[in-house]
């Protein structure tokens, strides 16, 4: 091996070395700044904690616990909805709701929806509605049918929440007080950009 072919191949496994730590630092560079862009994008459990006092009028400890069980479940929402439902049932029943999506990434806009439920109650309430979203990649793709997954009923001290998803997109609704009645119900939620009559 002559003189010249050392130095070139020394200078090779250099320059090979210094590329991969070039290569690495930049990798994790990359994940950092996706990871603060995705943390920018989505609220914290601080925020929406805040934002659901705010909504309801009322602080109390089973807000508080249901809004923790979400975060510990599903971890970051990119967006929410405020709203008002109202739901009738002898048996199979239907619910009509209508609110506002906000995300920190766009403005605000109205969204109504309705669906048909199945449960072992009957009557009429109203409730208001404070629901998390996730994984929401824009405002088109909610208008959707989102039902419940199955098991995912829960209530925390008058707090009732429950999951519903489609696609990637998890929907987290939770009411509290009159509107718990709802909550027992299986069914669906169907987002419309329109009021519309027919729960289906």
């Amino acid at each position: 091996m002559t003189q010249i072919y050392r130095s070139f191949l020394g200078a090779f496994l250099a320059l090979a070395v210094l590329a991969a730590g070039v290569s690495k630092a930049a990798a994790q560079e990359a994940t950092e700044e996706a990871t603060e862009e995705a943390t920018e994008a989505t609220y914290s459990e601080d925020e929406i904690l805040s934002k659901a006092k705010g909504f309801f009028g009322a602080t109390t400890e089973g807000l508080a616990k249901a809004i923790e069980k979400v975060f510990e479940d599903q971890g970051r929402p990119n967006a929410y909805i405020t709203g008002e439902e109202v739901s009738g049932a002898i048996g199979i029943g239907a619910r009509y709701g209508e609110g506002t999506l906000n995300q920190k990434t766009g403005a605000a806009r109205k969204v109504y929806w309705q669906g048909p439920t199945v449960g072992f109650d009957f009557g009429a309430d109203a409730s208001k509605m404070f629901i998390l979203i996730y994984h929401l990649p824009d405002v088109d793709s909610l208008f959707q049918r989102f039902p419940a997954i199955d098991g995912s009923f829960y209530f925390i001290a008058g707090v009732g929440v429950n999951y519903q998803q489609s696609g990637d997109i998890i929907q987290v609704p939770i009411r509290t007080g009159v509107g718990l009645r709802a909550g027992i119900n299986v069914g669906y939620m169907h987002y419309t950009r329109k009021f519309s009559w027919i729960p289906l």
